[in-house]
């Protein structure tokens, strides 16, 4: 797809100027997730970003997974990935597994060792750990740093043969130990990790770490511009001395940009691993989730996603988006689309003592009060109807000018309706209210002799279906849920989700499948749940309220 809305920023600028002078004559760009979890809405803006670039410049992007991890990769992870990137509208030019790379990587780490740039090391994690110095203290050299480049190939021919227990020795490349910046004093490069891989099965046994795999795949893709997150600023130095002391013949440029951050949102693929572990939620797509497959079932659209990611923007400096922005995009992508049904999710029965027992006629509603070209619908009227609770009050409090005793309302697209009488249940809740309708008060009729001012929705008690309603709050309490000072699940909203039961009108919904979107009058924006909707039970998950306070 292409680019939508473009937007001037640091990272394009760079691009533009790259192509302008020369230096590049294609852009290839890549997203490159680990397939250890579901994407969040923060991997949506790197997609976005990424693939957005590729695609004003008419250059590439790659799809390629980090897999070096065997132990917490998975299949399952993969085919997520894949799913949500084009489900948020893009495609990738080319496809590849780092694990691709494996037979590279060991080459390229035999001729660091040949140039005397890495070495075996049989410190545990704990001794590397004090050798390492702090950031005011400089680190000291391993006492297996001098080894022989003939025993330092033979040690690592002999990790990958198998011989040696996980932790027992380290592949560390050699640069310096009293460097101002932590990640160059001897990082590790391979480590040993007797685990299945998804892709390579058992073929190795030793794994190149994160720090030395990236630079090695984007050169040996060509990647002209990698994109990361500032986390990954103080490590540019590492991946500029990989490239040049791996001798690759292509070479990269790593550009930061600030990680997305949001009120009431964690964006922390371990963080939200552990909601899934402790079953605090129903798995990675539950709608409570900032995983993009929670988002789709949620009712979150792609179009909505990325307006809001184009909006923010890119910035080189971190901050926190208030939430509701996402929303608000969200809304002014629905409404337009989104056909306009009626819905009681908290029913009262009413009863309209004048009207025919035996009669059923059918009003006319709109589809879309905002899109006229969304037309009208028929929907059954009756004598006995189901309407919210909260549209019935029997002592009314100031300014409530819904349905009470003696109080005139119209129903949506029917009749005006009085309230005669209630009926109560022993511990004395109203359970069914009493009405009379005035049949020349239709809607459409041209009536003009008096005025309510309050139209309340109902479904037909005779034709309504039941349905199961879910409710979503922030599933985090805390604005600030990165803030690592309160434990994560004590930040947890016991209240997150509310399940109702009421009951939808027949008509709008007789068609519906999982993941429609349906705009509920007064009650917001609602799609039918792909997980727990069946044949015999609707099950609708609010998207989000009909309005905010927030503004742009």
């Amino acid at each position: 797809m292409s680019i939508e809305n473009t937007t001037s920023n640091f990272i394009r600028n760079i691009v533009a100027e790259d192509l302008e002078t020369g230096k590049h004559k294609e852009i290839i760009t890549r997203f490159p997730p680990e397939p250890n979890g579901y994407l969040h809405v923060g991997h949506a803006k790197s997609i976005i970003l990424n693939f957005g670039l590729a695609d004003e410049f008419n250059g590439k992007t790659n799809l390629r997974f980090d897999d070096t991890n065997p132990v917490k990769e998975d299949t399952e992870y993969v085919q997520s990935i894949k799913e949500d990137v084009k489900w948020l509208g893009f495609d990738w030019d080319n496809l590849y597994f780092a694990s691709d790379y494996f037979d590279e990587m060991y080459n390229r780490a035999i001729l660091l060792i040949k140039k005397g740039k890495a070495y075996v090391c049989d410190l545990s994690a704990e001794q590397m750990k004090d050798y390492r110095g702090t950031l005011t203290a400089p680190g000291k050299e391993s006492p297996h740093c001098q080894r022989s480049i003939e025993e330092n190939l033979d040690l690592f021919e002999r990790m990958k043969n198998g011989e040696f227990k996980d932790g027992e020795k380290v592949l560390r490349a050699k640069i310096d130990m009293t460097s101002a910046n932590m990640n160059m004093r001897d990082p590790i490069i391979y480590r040993i990790s007797h685990a299945t891989h998804h892709n390579t099965g058992d073929k190795w046994c030793i794994y190149p770490m994160y720090d030395f795999a990236h630079p090695l795949e984007d050169a040996i893709e060509g990647i002209t511009h990698s994109v990361c997150t500032l986390e990954f600023e103080a490590h540019r130095p590492l991946y500029d001395w990989f490239v040049k002391e791996c001798e690759m013949t292509s070479v990269p440029r790593q550009i930061e940009f600030a990680r997305l951050n949001m009120t009431n949102t964690v964006m922390s693929k371990r963080k939200l691993k552990l909601l899934v572990d402790e079953g605090i939620v129903d798995g990675w797509d539950d709608p409570r989730m900032p995983t993009i497959a929670g988002l789709r079932r949620r009712g979150y659209t792609p179009e909505a996603i990325r307006n809001f990611c184009r909006e923010i923007g890119v910035a080189k400096g971190d901050s926190t988006v208030d939430s509701q922005m996402l929303d608000f995009f969200l809304r002014e992508d629905l409404q337009p689309k989104t056909v306009l049904a009626m819905a009681v999710l908290k029913p009262l029965k009413l009863v309209i003592t004048n009207y025919p027992e035996d009669q059923t006629e059918m009003v006319e509603v709109e589809n879309n009060a905002k899109n006229e070209e969304a037309g009208t619908r028929l929907v059954p009227f009756s004598r006995e109807l189901y309407i919210e609770q909260e549209d019935f009050m029997e002592e009314p409090i100031k300014k409530y000018f819904r349905l009470f005793p003696a109080n005139e309302v119209r129903l949506k697209g029917a009749y005006f309706v009085k309230c005669t009488d209630v009926v109560k249940d022993e511990k004395g809740n109203v359970i069914e209210v009493h009405c009379t309708y005035d049949p020349e008060t239709k809607s459409g009729s041209g009536f003009t002799g008096r005025k309510v001012k309050a139209t309340i929705h109902w479904v037909d008690a005779q034709t309504a279906t039941p349905a199961h309603f879910r409710l979503f709050e922030p599933l985090i309490l805390d604005d600030a849920p990165e803030n690592e000072g309160k434990h994560f699940l004590e930040q947890i909203n016991p209240h997150s989700l509310e399940v109702l039961e009421g009951f939808i009108e027949n008509v709008a919904f007789k068609d519906a499948k999982p993941l429609d979107k349906f705009q509920f009058v007064r009650n917001g924006f609602f799609t039918v749940d792909s997980k727990y909707t069946t044949s015999e039970k609707f099950v609708f998950n609010r998207i989000v309220s009909l309005k905010s306070s927030f503004k742009l």
